[in-house]
């Protein structure tokens, strides 16, 4: 057995998603369990290296997880040949930039998504990376989430039959930043700075269900922007220009309907901050994050509208929670293991700069179908 050293250079890693999902519990958790195994029995162990544009900032991140090495010089961590992939978590407009250099460089490159601002910028990414001949691949952590992976077991079981519909319901009510702090970042609210759920939200969906339910079509969108006015990190007010909510329905190939509600201005009363119900003809389930919960055909109540009395039925009842099987490990981390083994020995990784694309060409055409007012197709890629 051998071990296949493969330095990263890890960009935009000071920011919470940046920080918490990809350098703690992905990379730093590949190198503590002693690398990503191979097929051969070999491992695969990431080396990174920090770059942030605050000294300060990306220098105590480092310090704090065993003095990795760190520099605020993007153009001499691309120059330095240790290093043969870059990773990029910054925010959506300072990231083509950052792609582009990586990509002149001839590094390998892993990003966060969106990929750009536009369809036309991600997927000129995408052809610069098949054109310089380097591996590229794209987050698309939702893939992963144990209970998402549940509805994929489901799926190929046939545990549904014919899929009919899909419902998603994600979001959680963000405080403005008057009384109490916010839990988002204010340039989620400036379109100046990349922001909006438009742009966040429907690069999730396309890729779920593109790879759950059949490949995006058709959609119709309809965004708002329900509180028009927030409180930055600084205590200072701020108009918000962009929406914070979206309301957005997709056909597929297959002709299933997906609705997806996606909200910042939303209290929770479900199961989880995501739960998406799927219905067949056989059976339905119901996945959160983590947790699934199924009813088959034969288990299917009998109910009769009767408005006048209290249901005599208890619709939660006859639902059963699919149990866990299997270890499900951090979604972020389970992809980044899959992209190092494409790396080091040229395993299949669908999910690359085109997938990114995809997904910022429906936030784009989800925007355009709010303007116009109508359901607009979705054009292949």
């Amino acid at each position: 057995m051998s071990t296949h050293r493969i330095g990263i250079v890890m960009n935009g890693v000071t920011g919470r998603m940046g920080m918490n999902q990809h350098l703690i519990r992905s990379i730093l958790a590949i190198r503590e369990q002693g690398g990503a195994p191979l097929a051969n029995g070999d491992r695969v162990m990431p080396d990174p290296i920090l770059v942030g544009r605050n000294a300060e900032r990306v220098a105590a991140l480092a310090k704090r997880h065993g003095d990795l090495p760190w520099t605020t010089d993007l153009d001499a961590a691309l120059g330095d040949q240790r290093y043969e992939v870059y990773f990029d978590a910054l925010a959506t407009p300072l990231r083509v930039q950052g792609v582009r250099q990586a990509i002149a460089a001839g590094k390998h490159v892993y990003c966060e998504k969106p990929t750009a601002t536009n369809s036309k910028d991600a997927m000129g990414l995408y052809q610069a990376a098949v054109k310089a001949g380097v591996k590229h691949g794209v987050v698309q952590d939702k893939l992963w989430l144990p209970g998402f992976r549940k509805l994929r077991y489901l799926i190929d079981t046939g545990f549904f039959g014919r899929i009919l519909s899909v419902r998603g319901e994600f979001g959680y009510w963000v405080f403005t930043g008057e009384h109490q702090p916010a839990q988002r970042p204010s340039w989620n609210y400036r379109a100046a700075d990349g922001g909006g759920i438009i742009t966040d939200m429907l690069c999730h969906w396309r890729y779920v269900i593109d790879n759950l339910f059949g490949e995006v079509e058709e959609v119709s969108c309809l965004g708002a922007i329900h509180i028009p006015e927030r409180w930055d990190e600084n205590g200072r007010r701020y108009d918000c220009d962009v929406d914070d909510a979206a309301y957005a329905t997709f056909v597929t190939d297959r002709g299933v309907i997906c609705h997806f509600n996606s909200s910042w201005c939303v209290r929770v009363r479900r199961d989880d901050l995501l739960t998406v119900q799927v219905d067949g003809t056989r059976g339905s389930a119901v996945a959160g994050l983590r947790r699934c919960w199924v009813q088959p055909d034969a288990a299917t109540p009998r109910p009769v509208w009767n408005p006048d009395i209290d249901s005599p039925i208890d619709y939660f009842a006859s639902w059963a929670e699919m149990p866990s099987n299997t270890a499900y490990d951090n979604a972020f981390k389970a992809q980044w293991e899959l992209f190092l083994r494409h790396l080091a020995s040229d395993e299949p990784f669908p999910w690359d700069l085109r997938e990114g694309a995809k997904g910022v060409q429906l936030a784009e055409l989800g925007i355009e179908s709010w303007r116009v007012g109508r359901r607009l197709p979705v054009p292949k890629l």
